[in-house]
């Protein structure tokens, strides 16, 4: 394993921020293409309501990784 892989590892697989933030746009682009898609909204509109919902989401999911992690270094 290279230096950089090992970074980019620590990043995404330890850091619960950077994953929680990934996580949290990756769903936002996806919120975006569904609402655009089923209601004919602009891009923006669509951006406008996908943004609540998949930002709590990523507050969730870091709260849940955060806990996941604390619970392995347990075992």
């Amino acid at each position: 394993m290279t230096e950089f892989t090992k970074g980019i590892q620590t990043v995404f697989v330890e850091s619960s921020l950077a994953l929680a933030l990934v996580y949290t746009l990756g769903h936002i682009c996806i919120a975006m293409i569904v609402v655009t898609t089923f209601t004919g909204a602009s891009l923006f509109e669509a951006g406008t309501v996908a943004l609540i919902e998949p930002a709590i989401n990523g507050v969730w999911f870091f709260a849940l990784h955060k806990m996941y992690k604390k619970i392995k270094e347990k075992q």
